[in-house]
């Protein structure tokens, strides 16, 4: 199983399948100069709302957990996504 971690400016969101959309957002309220993004709960819960502005240090990543991680299950890495948040 993959999860998601988002890193913003130092604290670590695990966030739960599917982030496509939520990777659009981010990048939507970045490109406008700034804006209010709901993380999602993992398990249950409203989320929470977080502003996400240009120069805030915003980090991708996927960690591969329990035994599909030792089975080298790969999903397609959020390399480009990360790139046009570095960019901003």
């Amino acid at each position: 199983m993959i999860i998601h971690r988002l890193t913003v400016d130092g604290r670590d969101y695990f966030l739960p399948e599917p982030v496509a959309e939520l990777r659009t957002q981010i990048l939507a309220a970045i490109r406008s100069g700034g804006g209010y993004v709901n993380i999602p709960p993992l398990n249950s819960g409203p989320g929470v709302d977080i502003l996400f502005s240009p120069g805030m240090p915003v980090l991708w990543a996927q960690i591969a957990v329990g035994a599909d991680a030792d089975a080298g299950e790969h999903t397609p890495d959020s390399s480009q996504v990360e790139h046009e948040l570095d960019s901003l």
